[in-house]
């Protein structure tokens, strides 16, 4: 089974709405998995009659603790555009260790130019960035695994 095959086989998968598809030939293995969310039913089920406890006051504390601060907000990141894995395989920011990496942030991409690698079976896929724009986030750490359409890149429209 060529590289081909195995991302046509990925996109049939993802699109079919199936969870998982194992192939087993002689000399070949693959498992692919998706991350849909499994579908639940829910059922009405009679709760049980409610019983009685009786339950007693915890003494009050001594001092209590001031609430901590609430959170910083998240960045608003539905104005930029996403650059998202075709493939699984392992993500790569470089050629290789000695070389400069692709894109970095601040960077400014166009459409086909070269954004990252993802190593798959042995093969180094260079991918393509599908917009023109800033690159205003890496979203994936060098040499680790990605998923199949998992967010690589954020993208500030040029």
């Amino acid at each position: 089974m060529d590289i081909k095959q195995v991302q046509e086989l990925i996109k049939f998968v993802s699109k079919s709405g199936v969870n998982e598809v194992s192939i087993e030939e002689k000399d070949f293995k693959i498992t692919i998995k998706t991350n849909q969310a499994p579908t639940y039913v829910n059922a009405s089920i009679p709760a049980p009659a409610p019983v009685q406890v009786p339950v007693q006051a915890a003494p009050a504390p001594a001092s209590v603790p001031e609430p901590k601060a609430a959170a910083a907000p998240a960045e608003d990141t539905s104005k930029y555009l996403t650059i998202k894995s075709p493939m699984i395989g392992t993500f790569y920011t470089s050629a290789s260790p000695d070389k400069p990496t692709f894109v970095n942030v601040g960077d400014t991409v166009q459409t086909g130019q070269v954004v990252c690698i993802i190593e798959a079976m042995k093969l180094f896929n260079e991918i393509e960035s599908e917009v023109s724009g800033r690159i205003v986030k890496i979203l994936v750490e060098n040499s680790t695994p990605v998923e199949f359409d998992q967010p690589l890149f954020l993208v500030e429209p040029a």
